[in-house]
C-alpha cells in the first residue's frame, strides 16, 4: 500500500486567498470542530493545565465564530465522534487530556443551546464521524462549498517543529502527534476526494473585514490523483477508524443516563433556589456522585467542589480573577503555569500524589460521560433545565476554595446566603451518593479568619503605566477631536526639538511632475537635448497615439457601429456629430413615413418651393437607390445558396448609411423575408426539423421587424407579410397598410410546399419555445433629445439625475444598457466650459487604455489655447497628455488618490473636478486595493457615478455611499435594473471519448442561436441548478421565455391536488398572442413566485420538477468519438483517433472549439483563472492545429499541387521580371517581338492578364490554411497584420503566441506584455481572432464581445462575482440575440453552485488608516490650509459610519484617530501642530505597504540602516545580504504553509531555496521589538481612555451568542484565604479568568483579548509581529532565496511560488525599491536635474517591458500626417512635442504632445546607464537637503560615517543585482 504521507498532502496545490472576498462570499461552508477546538484550544492564554477555564476556553471559541460572523460567513460547525481526541493540543499529558474533552463536551451543549436564538443560521452537527450517512445525507442537503479544518501541523514557539513524544507508559498516555496530523490528513484527503477544496483553519489570518488562510485545492485533477488511491484510502480510513476507538478519551460502554433519584434531587434543588436547577447544578452532583461511589476519600474535595459551585452563584465576573495557589506543600508549584519547555515533557508522577489535581482528573472524565451522554440534551431539554455549562468549572476558583476548606474556612461566617446555598448542595450530593460531604470542623478562629481575608497576592500585578499623552493643536482636527477629553504634556523634550526633527517639504512632488512649492534653494543646470532625442521623443509619441487611433477605430457602440466623433463646442446644447453638414446649411429634410407629402397650397412660399424641389431630388435619388438594390440582388442571389444570398441582402443593408437605409429597408427585409421562406422549404423537404425551427424562427423576427421596425412600408409589402403571417401561422401584429403603394424590386412567391413548412405548435408556443431571443426588449422606451438612442424608463431617469447634478449608484446587469452614461456624464463636462473636469476610475490598467481609446474615438473639440486635451491617460507605468491639463482623466484608484492629496492640487486641479466616475465599483470588496476605493469614495469632492454589474447588498450599500455624499451636501440616487438586454443559455460540455482532427468545419450552422441538440452540450436550464433547497432562490436568477415555459411544462406535469398551478399561470392567458420580453418578465416572477414556495416545502413537488428540468443535464453521455473535417478527409492520410482525458483542459478544448465553429457559436472566450494555465491551453490549442496541418500537407496530394502550381507560378514571375530587367538594361526598341529574356510580347501580354486576377500574389504556403484556424482573415487587412506581427517581435513577445494570433487564438490576463494584450483587444473586435482565452481581468468592463462564454477549469477564484462578471461577455447588446455560457472542466455541482449562488454583499474596510492620517496632515500642512484640504478632512471625520459594513461609532473612530495622531508624534512624523516631519514622505511615498511602511521607518529612524551600511565599502557581499534578508521581513510577507518534517526533508532540504525565512538580524529585531511596544502602549493608552470615557456597563457577555455570566445574589463576598487579583480594565473579564491582567503583550494579544465594546482592528494598528517571539509561523523566504539564487522553478516547488505569481511578486517588490531609493534621494535633494515623479516609479518587471517599447522605436517607421495637414488641436500638440527632450530610460512614462511642462521638467538626457538612481559619491545636495540637511547632520552622519548617503547607496546596489537576476529570468 501506498501510504498517505504527508508529503503527498504538502504537494497538494493551495492558494491564499480572502475568503469572503475572493473565494466564498454568502456561500456556505463547514467548521470540523475539532479543528476549531484544537485552533483556540492551543491558545497558550487559556489556563488549561492548572486552573482548567471552560468558561475563558467557550469564550475563544465564540470570539473565533463571532469574527467570521462580523466579516459576513455562512458557517455551519460539525464535530465528529471519531475526532474527538483530535482537539487536545500536543504535548498535553493524559492527566490533563480530559479536561480538554470536558471543555469540548461542554462548549458543544452550549452552542447547540444558545447560539439558535441569535444565530440561527448557525448549525451545530454532531455525527459519529465521516463515513456516517447522516454526515453524507447532510453533505447533499446543506450544500457545503468547502470544508475549514485543521491539518495537523504546528509551529512551537521557538521556532521549531513540534516532534512526537510517544511513550509506552499505560499509566500516562501522552497525546500522539503523528496520529493526530494522520488523521487530519485523512479528513483533508476525504474532503478532497469528495469534491470540497479545504480551507485550513491554522493558517487564518484576520486582516481588516478580510479573513485570509490557505485554501487546498480540489480541482479535478487533485481529485483524479486521490481517487487513483481508493484501496489504499479505504485502508487508511480504517485504520484511523482504530485508532480513534482507542486512545485518550474515548466514551466507554457505560451508561450515564440520568435516573428519576437524580431528577427528583434536582426538584427538590428547584424548589428552595430556583437559580440552582441548572444542568451545571445536574451535571456536577451526578459527577461527584459517581466519584464518591468508587472513592469516599475524595469527599473533602466534592465540597471544595460544591463550594466553587455556590460562589460561581455569588462572585461576579470582574470578581474571579484569581491567583494561582501556592501550596506550602508543594514548594515546586508556581501560581503561574508551567513553562513551555515542562509542558512538552510533563513528568509521569503519579497522580495521586496530588488529591486536586487527581479529583479534579475524576471529575472532568465523569462529567464528559453525562454530558457525553446521547440522551442528555434530549432530556433537559424535555425538563425545561436552563443551559450554563459554558461555565461549568473554574479552575482557579476551585483550588481557591480546596485551599480554603483545608485552611477551615467557615462558610457561614462569610455569607449566610453563600453557606445556604452551599448545604442544599451539600444534602443534594448526599442524598445521591449516600457518602457524608460535610468535612470535620477545624476552622480557625476568628482573628485567623480576619487576617486570611486581608492577604494579598504574593504576586505583584504587572503594571500598567498609562502613557503620557503628546500635546497636540490643529484647527481643523481640534473640532474633531474636542470631545475626546485628554490631558497632555510634554515628557520627551528631544520631540520638540527643531534640531532633531525638520519639517518635511516634498519639492519633487511625488504625485505630479510639476515644481510646484519652493525650488529658489534648488539650482538646476540647463543641459541641451540633441536632434536625436527630439526625433526619437516624436517618434515614440506618434507610435503610441499610432496605436491608440488603431484602438479607439476597433471599438463599436451599442448598435456594433464604428464609432464617430462628435464636435463639442463649448457652451453648447446639443451634440453634433463630425459627419453633418457647417452650420448654416439647412439638413436634409426626412422623408415621411410612408411616403406622403403634406398637401400644399395654392401660393407657394420661397421655403415650400425649395421643399418641393428638395423633394423631387429625393425621389430621383430614391429611384437610384431601388434601382441599385436590384443590380445587388442579381450579384448577391444564388439559387442553390440560399444562406448566402440572405446574408449578402443583410450585408448590404446593414452597410447602408441611415438616410439610405430608409428607403430601401422594407424592399430588403422583404427579400430577405422570401429566402427565408425558401429555405424553410428546403429543409423541410431534406427532413431537418431543428434547422426548419431555427429558419422559422428567423423568419418571424425578420416579419416582426417589418412589421415594428422598418421605415417605408408600402401597401404591397404589408400585403405580402399578412399572406406570409396568415398562411404559415407567424403570429405577428402587422401594421394598418400605408396608402402609398409602389412596385417592390423582385417578384415575390411563396414556397410551393407551405402545409410542409407551417408551424407545428401553437403560434405561441412556437414563440416562446424559438423566438425568445427575438422578442421586443424595449422597456418603456421614449425617445429623447438628449441621447441618440430610446432609452428605456430607467435611462431616462439617470439622464434626470446627472442634468440635476446629482450622485447616482447604477445597478445593471452586463448588457443592459450603461455605457452611455458615462459618455453622456463626459459630453456635458465638456461642452460647459473648458476648465471643469471629470475623472474616470476604472480597476485596471486594461479598462483604462479602452475608455481612453473609446474617448479619442467619440469626442474632438477645439480649445482657445494651446496645451489643453479632451482626455489623458495616468496610470503607475505610463502617463498620456497632461493629466493637469485635460478634461477627461482616465486612471486607476492609486493615482487619483494621490492627486486628491496633492497639496499642490488642493487650490487647483482638485477644485476643478466636477464628477468622478467610478465604474466597477464593487471592486471596493477587493482585500488589496479595496481601501483605496473606500478612501476616494469619502474624500470625492464632487457628486459621483457608481456604476456595477454586480453588488450583492445594492441597498446597503447604497445607504452607506448616501450617508457619505450628504456630508459633502450632495444627494446619492440608486438606480437599479435587474433585466440583461440578451439572455444567456447555459451548457454542460461533456468531451467525447475520441477525437479525430482532420481540419476546422469550414461552414457554420446557419439562423442556429445557442447550442441546443449539439452532442457533447448538456443544456443546463437555471431551475436544475437549483440542487439545494436550503440555499433558496437567488434573487438575480433569470429565465428566458423558453425557460418559463419549460417551467410551467414541469410544474403542471408534477403538480398536485395539495399543490396545484393556477389556470393564470397558462401561457395562453398569462401572455398576449405576440408577447415582449416585459411580458416574460412579469410571467417568469409569477412562476418563480409559486416555485419559491415549493422549495420551502419539503411535501411539495418542488423535486420531482428538479427532476424533470434536469433530465438534459444526467441524460447526456459522452460520446464515443467526434470527427472534425474541413472536408477534404479523402485527401491525405487517415486521421490518427486520440484519447480524451476528460479532465484535461489542453486535450478537450480543441474539440470543443472545433464543435463552436461547426454551430456558429465562435467567437469565443475562455476563462481560466490561473495565468499559466491560459498561456499552456493556447499551446495545447496551437501545437494541435499545427501538427495537423504539416501531417495533411505531407500526404495531400492537393496541397502538394497547389504548392507546385505556386513554385510554377513563381518561377514564371521570376522569369517575367528577369526579361524585364534585362530589356530595360539594354533599351530594347518598341515593339520588338521578342525579348531579351526569351518571352514572346504575345506572351508577357497573356502573363501579365493572368498576374493581374491571380490568387498566387496572395498565396503564402508558409501561412495558416483556414481549415487549421480559427481566423477570419476577411475581417483585418494583411499588410496591418504584418506590421502588428512586427512590433509585437520588436517587444520580445513570445513567438508562440505570435504565431497563435495568426490562427486566430489569444492569450489575454495582466502578465502579458501590454502591446500585445492591445493587438489582441483590437483583432477580437474586428472578428480576425475568434478565439481568446483569458483570466477575469478581461471580465472587467473590457469591450471584447463574444457569442459563447467557456469556463474552461475550476479555481479558487471562480466565484459567483466572477461568474456573472465573465459570463456577462457572451450575447453582448448590439451583436448577439443570445449568449452561449458553457462549462468546461468542471464539475456538476460546482456548475449548479455557481448559477445558483448569490452575490457577495460588500464588505468595506477601516479607511482611516495612519498613513492617509498621516497624508492628510501633509495636504493640509503643504496647502497652507486651503479650503479644498479643509473641506476633505471635514468630509471624512463627519462620517455617521466609516466604513461600509461598519457600525456607528464615531466616537471610536475618533479615539482612533488621536492616537494615530500621538503614533504619528511619538515616531517623529508629525509636530505639535500637524506638521509632517523628516521621513514623512518616504512614509508617504509606501503607503500601499501600509504596516510595512512603519517598519522600515523604524529601522531607518533608529538608525539601524545607518549602522549596517556603514561597512558597505568594506564588506559590501554580506551587507547587502543582511539588507535584503530585513528586506524581506518588511515587505511582501507571505505566511509559509506549515508543512510536515517529511516534506522538509524531501523537499526543503533539497533545494537552493532555504524557504523559512531565517530571522531578522537580533539588533533590526530589537528595533521592532521596541517599536511594536511603544506602539502597544499609545493604543493602550487609546483602549484605557475610550473605556474610561464611554464605557460604563460590565464585561460580562459571550461574544457571540451573548450569553451573560452574573451572580444571582446581589452581595459582595470577600472570600478568606483567596488571592483575589483586580479586576481588570482593558482586557476581558473573561481572558482574566485566567490571571491575566491589563498589560497585553503584544499588540496581538491586545486586539484579540480587548473587553467588549472597543473598536480595535488589529490592521489599521501600525506594527509587524516579528517571528518568532510575536508570531508562531515563519516567513516564505521566496524573495531572499530569489534574490540568493534567482531560480523560479526552486521558488515554485519549494517555497510553493506559483509560476504564474511569481513576476508579480518580484515586481512588487522591485517598486518598493525603487520607491525607497526615490524617496531617499528626494529627501537628500540629490539629482536636481531628473527629479522623479514619484507616480512613476514601477518594478523593473514594467520597466523592462517600457524599455522594450522604447528600444522597438528606433527601427519603427510610422506613416504620420503632416502638420498642416492636422487639426488645429493636433498642430498645437506636434508644434511643442518637437521641442521635448527624449524620456530617460527609467521614466516610464508616455508625455504627451501637448505637455505644458516647464523647462525644468524638459531638462535632462536619455541615459542607459541610469536605471538605479544618482551615484551617491559623486552626487551633491540640493534643495531642501542642501539647506535643511547642513542643520541636521544626525539623519546624514550619525557616527561621522556616510550616514544616509551610505544607505542609499546600499539599496541602489541591492537593486541593482535583484533587478539583474530578475531581468535575467525573464530574458
Amino acid at each position: 500500500m501506498r501510504p498517505l504521507t504527508p508529503s503527498r498532502y504538502d504537494r497538494l496545490q493551495s492558494r491564499r486567498v480572502d475568503l469572503v472576498g475572493d473565494y466564498a462570499g454568502r456561500e456556505r461552508f463547514l467548521i470540523e470542530g475539532d479543528s476549531l477546538l484544537l485552533q483556540c484550544f492551543s491558545d497558550s492564554k487559556i489556563d488549561f493545565k492548572e486552573g482548567f477555564q471552560v468558561l475563558h476556553a467557550t469564550y475563544a471559541v465564540e470570539s473565533f465564530l463571532g469574527r467570521l460572523v462580523r466579516r459576513n460567513c455562512n458557517f455551519h460547525v460539525a464535530f465528529f465522534d471519531h475526532h474527538s481526541r483530535l482537539c487536545i493540543p500536543p504535548g498535553t499529558s493524559g492527566r490533563d487530556a480530559s479536561k480538554y474533552l470536558l471543555a469540548r463536551s461542554a462548549i458543544i451543549r452550549h452552542l447547540s443551546e444558545h447560539l439558535p436564538d441569535v444565530q440561527p443560521h448557525i448549525e451545530i452537527h454532531n455525527f459519529s464521524s465521516i463515513q456516517d450517512d447522516e454526515f453524507a445525507e447532510y453533505l447533499k442537503n446543506a450544500g457545503i462549498y468547502f470544508i475549514m479544518c485543521h491539518d495537523g501541523t504546528k509551529f512551537a514557539r521557538k521556532g521549531q517543529y513540534l516532534a512526537a513524544n510517544p511513550s509506552n507508559s499505560e499509566t500516562v498516555i501522552k497525546y500522539k502527534r503523528r496520529f493526530q496530523m494522520a488523521d487530519f490528513k485523512v479528513l483533508i484527503w476525504w474532503s478532497i476526494r469528495a469534491g470540497y477544496n479545504v480551507a485550513l483553519i491554522n493558517g487564518i489570518e484576520w486582516r481588516d473585514t478580510k479573513v485570509f488562510t490557505f485554501v487546498v485545492e480540489g480541482s479535478l485533477n487533485q481529485r483524479t490523483a486521490v481517487m487513483a488511491l481508493d484501496q489504499d484510502f479505504a485502508e487508511l480510513l480504517k485504520l484511523h477508524a482504530n485508532e480513534g476507538s482507542a486512545g485518550v478519551g474515548s466514551a466507554n460502554a457505560e451508561d450515564r443516563t440520568v435516573g428519576e433519584n437524580e431528577l427528583g434531587t434536582l426538584q427538590t434543588l428547584k424548589k428552595a433556589k430556583e437559580h440552582l436547577a441548572t444542568e451545571r447544578t445536574l451535571v456536577s452532583l451526578l459527577a461527584l456522585a459517581r466519584i464518591l461511589q468508587d472513592d469516599e476519600e475524595k469527599a473533602e474535595s466534592a465540597y471544595a467542589f460544591l463550594l466553587h459551585m455556590a460562589l460561581l452563584n455569588h462572585l461576579p465576573l470582574a470578581s474571579r480573577r484569581l491567583a494561582q495557589v501556592k501550596r506550602e506543600s508543594d514548594e515546586d508549584d508556581d501560581l503561574e503555569e508551567d513553562s513551555e519547555e515542562d509542558e512538552d515533557a510533563d513528568s509521569e508522577e503519579d497522580e495521586d500524589d496530588d488529591d486536586t489535581r487527581a479529583f479534579m482528573t475524576a471529575f472532568t472524565k465523569e462529567a464528559s460521560l453525562f454530558i457525553g451522554d446521547s440522551s442528555w440534551a434530549d432530556t433537559l431539554t424535555e425538563l425545561s433545565i436552563p443551559c450554563d455549562v459554558a461555565d461549568l468549572v473554574d479552575g482557579r476558583l476551585y483550588n481557591s476554595a480546596s485551599y480554603a476548606v483545608e485552611k477551615g474556612l467557615d462558610v457561614a461566617r462569610i455569607s449566610s446566603a453563600l453557606a445556604e446555598e452551599l448545604q442544599l448542595l451539600v444534602r443534594a450530593l448526599e442524598e445521591l451518593c449516600g457518602v457524608e460531604v460535610e468535612p470535620a470542623d477545624h476552622s480557625d478562629d476568628d482573628d485567623m479568619q480576619l487576617q486570611a481575608l486581608n492577604i494579598k497576592d504574593e504576586t505583584t500585578d504587572e503594571n500598567v503605566d498609562t502613557l503620557t499623552i503628546l500635546p497636540f493643536s490643529n484647527p481643523v482636527f481640534n473640532r474633531h477631536l474636542d470631545p475626546i477629553k485628554i490631558s497632555a504634556k510634554v515628557v520627551d523634550r528631544r520631540l520638540q526639538n527643531d534640531q532633531s526633527s525638520r519639517i518635511f517639504k516634498e519639492l519633487s512632488h511625488w504625485h505630479n511632475s510639476k515644481r510646484l512649492l519652493d525650488t529658489k534653494n534648488a539650482p538646476r543646470p540647463v543641459k541641451v537635448v540633441d536632434k536625436w532625442g527630439r526625433s526619437r521623443a516624436l517618434r515614440r509619441d506618434q507610435l503610441f497615439m499610432s496605436e491608440m487611433k488603431a484602438y479607439a477605430a476597433s471599438l463599436t457602440n451599442a448598435a456594433g457601429k464604428v464609432l464617430e466623433p462628435s464636435v463639442i463646442t463649448t457652451g453648447g446644447s446639443k451634440p453634433t456629430n463630425a459627419k453633418e453638414p457647417p452650420p448654416g446649411k439647412p439638413p436634409a429634410k426626412q422623408p415621411v413615413k410612408g411616403g406622403k407629402q403634406p398637401a400644399q397650397t395654392n401660393k407657394a412660399t420661397p421655403r415650400q418651393s425649395i421643399a418641393s424641389a428638395r423633394a423631387v431630388e429625393e425621389n430621383k435619388d430614391r429611384d437610384k437607390l431601388l434601382s441599385a438594390w436590384k443590380k445587388k440582388q442579381e450579384i448577391i442571389y444564388v439559387e442553390s445558396d440560399p444562406q448566402r444570398t440572405y446574408k449578402g441582402a443583410e450585408g448590404y443593408l446593414n452597410d447602408l448609411p441611415d438616410a439610405k437605409r430608409a428607403i430601401v429597408e422594407a424592399d430588403v427585409r422583404l427579400f430577405m423575408l422570401q429566402t427565408l421562406l425558401k429555405l424553410w422549404s428546403r429543409y423541410g423537404k431534406e427532413g431537418k426539423p431543428e434547422a426548419m425551427q431555427e429558419t422559422a424562427a428567423l423568419a418571424w423576427e425578420t416579419l416582426r421587424q417589418l412589421a415594428t421596425e422598418t421605415r417605408g412600408l408600402t401597401k404591397t409589402i404589408v400585403s405580402h407579410m399578412k399572406k406570409v403571417s396568415t398562411i404559415l401561422g407567424l403570429p405577428v401584429m402587422l401594421p394598418e397598410p400605408p396608402a402609398e403603394d409602389r412596385p417592390i424590386t423582385f417578384k415575390f412567391e411563396m414556397p410551393s410546399n407551405t402545409e410542409a413548412i407551417t408551424v407545428s405548435k401553437t403560434p405561441l408556443n412556437f414563440v416562446l419555445s424559438h423566438c425568445g431571443p427575438y422578442l421586443d426588449r424595449s422597456v418603456d422606451s421614449a425617445k429623447d433629445a438628449r441621447v441618440a438612442f430610446q432609452p428605456d424608463a430607467w435611462q431616462r431617469r439617470v439622464l434626470d439625475e446627472l442634468d440635476a447634478d446629482r450622485s447616482v449608484f447604477i445597478v445593471a446587469p452586463t448588457s443592459a444598457g450603461k455605457t452611455f452614461i458615462s459618455f453622456y456624464a463626459m459630453e456635458k463636462v465638456l461642452r460647459k466650459d473648458d476648465d471643469g473636469i471629470l475623472v474616470y476610475v476604472a480597476p485596471t490598467k486594461a479598462l483604462v487604455n479602452q475608455i481612453a481609446a473609446e474617448i479619442e474615438a467619440r469626442f474632438t473639440k477645439k480649445f482657445k489655447y494651446p496645451g489643453k486635451s479632451v482626455w489623458a491617460i495616468h496610470t503607475r507605468d505610463y502617463r498620456i497628455h497632461n493629466p493637469k491639463t485635460c478634461q477627461i482623466l482616465v486612471t486607476v484608484p492609486h493615482i487619483l488618490q494621490i492627486m486628491l492629496l496633492a497639496p499642490g492640487n488642493a487650490n487647483s486641479w482638485s477644485s476643478r473636478v466636477k464628477r468622478i466616475i467610478f465604474d466597477e465599483i464593487h471592486s471596493i470588496g477587493q482585500a488589496d486595493d479595496g481601501v483605496v476605493w473606500e478612501q476616494l469614495l469619502l474624500l470625492s469632492p464632487c457628486p459621483i457615478i457608481a456604476l456595477s454589474a454586480t453588488v450583492g447588498n445594492p441597498e446597503a450599500f447604497s445607504s452607506w455611499l448616501g450617508s457619505s455624499q450628504q456630508t459633502l451636501g450632495k444627494e446619492l440616487t440608486m438606480i437599479k435594473h435587474d433585466q440583461r438586454y440578451s439572455d444567456l443559455r447555459k451548457f454542460l460540455y461533456v468531451p467525447p471519448k475520441e477525437f479525430v482532427f482532420k481540419g476546422l468545419p469550414l461552414n457554420a450552422a446557419f439562423a442556429k442561436l445557442g447550442l441546443d441538440g449539439t452532442p457533447s452540450f448538456a443544456f443546463v436550464h437555471p431551475v436544475a441548478s437549483l440542487v439545494n433547497k436550503s440555499r433558496g432562490m437567488p434573487d438575480d436568477l433569470t429565465l428566458e421565455a423558453r425557460d418559463c415555459l419549460l417551467l410551467w411544462q414541469a410544474m403542471k406535469k408534477c403538480e398536485t391536488k395539495g399543490y396545484p398551478i393556477g389556470s393564470d399561470l397558462d401561457p395562453a392567458k398569462a401572455l398576449p398572442a405576440v408577447p415582449k420580453r416585459v411580458d416574460i418578465v412579469a410571467w417568469e416572477k409569477k412562476l418563480k413566485g409559486i416555485l419559491q414556495k415549493w422549495m420551502a416545502d419539503n411535501d411539495s413537488p418542488f423535486d420531482q420538477v428538479l427532476e424533470e428540468l434536469s433530465k438534459s443535464i444526467h441524460q447526456t453521455a459522452r460520446p464515443s468519438v467526434q470527427v472534425s473535417s474541413a472536408g477534404h478527409s479523402k485527401d491525405g492520410a487517415e486521421a490518427q483517433s486520440q484519447t480524451i482525458d476528460p479532465n484535461d483542459l489542453c486535450a478537450t478544448t480543441l474539440p470543443l472549439l472545433c464543435k463552436l465553429q461547426e454551430q456558429g457559436a465562435l467567437p469565443a472566450i475562455l476563462f481560466n483563472y490561473d495565468r499559466l494555465g491560459c498561456e499552456k491551453i493556447c499551446s495545447a490549442v496551437l501545437q494541435q492545429l499545427k501538427t495537423a496541418e504539416e501531417q495533411w500537407k505531407e500526404s495531400s496530394s492537393t496541397w502538394k499541387s497547389r504548392v507546385a502550381t505556386f513554385e510554377k507560378w513563381k518561377a514564371i514571375r521570376e522569369k517575367q521580371k528577369s526579361a524585364k530587367t534585362s530589356a530595360a538594361s539594354k533599351k530594347s526598341t518598341k515593339g520588338k517581338e521578342e525579348g531579351e529574356g526569351g518571352l514572346s510580347k504575345a506572351e508577357r501580354e497573356r502573363d501579365t492578364a493572368s498576374e493581374d486576377s491571380s490568387f498566387w500574389e496572395t498565396f503564402d504556403p508558409e501561412a495558416p490554411l483556414e481549415e487549421f484556424s480559427f481566423a477570419n482573415k476577411k475581417k483585418s487587412d494583411l499588410a496591418q497584420l504584418k506590421e502588428m506581427r512586427r512590433r509585437l517581435e520588436r517587444r520580445g513577445v513570445a513567438p508562440d503566441l505570435i504565431d497563435a494570433l495568426s490562427r486566430g487564438l489569444g492569450v489575454h490576463h495582466s502578465g502579458m506584455n501590454r502591446a500585445y494584450r492591445h493587438v489582441v483587444e483590437i483583432l477580437f473586435r474586428r472578428g480576425f481572432l475568434r478565439v481568446v482565452i483569458a483570466t477575469g481581468t478581461l471580465a472587467l468592463g473590457i469591450n471584447m464581445p463574444c457569442t459563447t462564454v467557456v469556463f474552461a477549469g475550476d479555481s479558487v477564484f471562480l466565484t459567483a462575482l466572477n461568474f456573472r462578471q465573465a459570463a456577462g461577455r457572451a450575447g453582448r447588446r448590439g451583436f448577439d440575440l443570445l449568449g452561449n455560457v458553457v462549462f468546461q472542466g468542471i464539475s456538476k455541482d460546482k456548475m449548479c453552485r455557481l448559477l445558483s449562488s448569490r452575490l457577495p454583499d460588500l464588505n468595506g474596510h477601516f479607511p482611516l488608516t495612519t498613513t492617509l492620517v498621516l497624508r492628510l496632515f501633509t495636504l493640509l500642512h503643504e496647502s497652507k490650509n486651503s479650503k479644498y484640504a479643509q473641506d476633505a478632512i471635514n468630509s471624512l471625520l463627519s462620517q455617521p459610519r466609516l466604513y461600509l459594513g461598519g457600525a456607528s461609532f464615531k466616537e471610536q473612530v475618533l479615539h482612533h484617530l488621536r492616537f494615530s495622531i500621538e503614533y504619528l508624534r511619538r515616531q517623529q512624523l508629525l509636530g505639535a501642530d500637524g506638521a509632517p516631519l523628516n521621513f514623512a514622505g518616504c512614509v508617504s511615498h509606501l503607503y500601499y505597504t501600509e504596516n510595512s511602511s512603519f517598519a522600515f521607518h523604524t529601522l531607518l529612524k533608529n538608525g539601524y540602516f545607518h549602522d549596517l551600511c556603514a561597512n558597505l565599502g568594506s564588506n559590501g557581499t554580506n551587507v547587502v545580504k543582511q539588507l535584503m534578508i530585513v528586506m524581506a521581513h518588511l515587505f511582501g510577507r507571505r505566511p509559509c504553509r506549515e508543512p510536515s518534517p517529511d516534506f522538509i526533508e524531501k523537499v526543503v532540504k533539497r533545494s537552493p531555496s532555504v524557504v523559512f525565512l531565517p530571522p531578522m538580524p537580533e539588533k533590526a529585531a530589537q528595533i521592532m521589538r521596541s517599536h511594536n511596544q511603544d506602539t502597544l502602549n499609545v493604543f493602550s493608552t487609546y483602549v484605557r481612555t475610550f473605556i474610561d470615557q464611554h464605557l460604563k456597563e460590565d464585561d460580562c457577555k459571550l461574544p457571540l451568542t451573548g450569553y451573560e455570566v452574573k451572580p444571582h445574589a446581589d452581595e459582595e463576598v470577600e472570600v478568606p484565604y483567596f488571592r483575589t487579583l483586580p479586576p481588570t480594565t482593558c482586557r476581558s473579564a473573561f481572558v482574566a479568568l485566567s490571571g491575566h491582567s491589563d498589560a497585553f503583550e503584544s499588540i496581538s494579544d491586545m486586539c484579540n483579548t480587548v473587553r467588549d465594546g472597543v473598536f480595535l482592528e488589529e490592521a489599521v494598528v501600525p506594527h509587524l509581529d516579528i517571528y518568532p517571539d510575536e508570531s508562531s509561523t515563519p516567513l516564505n523566504a521566496y524573495l531572499y532565496d530569489f534574490y540568493m539564487h534567482g531560480d523560479i522553478t526552486a521558488l515554485e516547488r519549494a517555497n510553493g511560488i506559483r509560476k504564474s505569481e511569481v513576476w508579480f511578486d518580484l515586481n512588487d517588490f522591485s517598486m518598493v525599491l525603487a520607491t525607497i531609493i526615490t524617496s531617499l534621494e528626494n529627501f537628500l535633494g540629490l539629482k536636481p536635474d531628473a527629479d522623479l515623479d514619484m507616480l512613476e516609479v514601477a518594478g523593473d518587471g514594467d520597466n523592462v517591458e517600457m524599455t522594450n517599447e522604447e528600444e522597438s522605436i528606433a527601427s519603427t517607421e510610422i506613416t504620420v500626417p503632416s502638420i498642416a495637414s492636422m487639426p488645429q488641436q493636433d498642430q498645437q500638440q506636434q508644434q511643442q512635442q518637437s521641442l521635448r527632450k527624449p524620456p530617460t530610460k527609467k521614466k516610464v512614462v508616455k508625455e504627451s504632445w501637448d505637455d505644458d511642462a516647464t523647462d525644468e521638467e524638459s531638462k535632462g538626457s536619455a541615459s542607459d546607464d541610469d536605471d538605479d538612481g544618482v551615484d551617491v559619491v559623486n552626487g551633491s545636495l540640493g534643495g531642501q537637503g542642501g539647506k535643511g540637511g547642513k542643520g541636521n547632520k544626525s539623519w546624514l552622519d550619525p557616527d561621522g560615517g556616510g550616514g544616509l548617503l551610505d544607505v542609499l547607496a546600499a539599496f541602489q546596489r541591492l537593486r541593482t543585482e535583484f533587478d539583474e537576476k530578475f531581468r535575467a529570468m525573464w530574458a
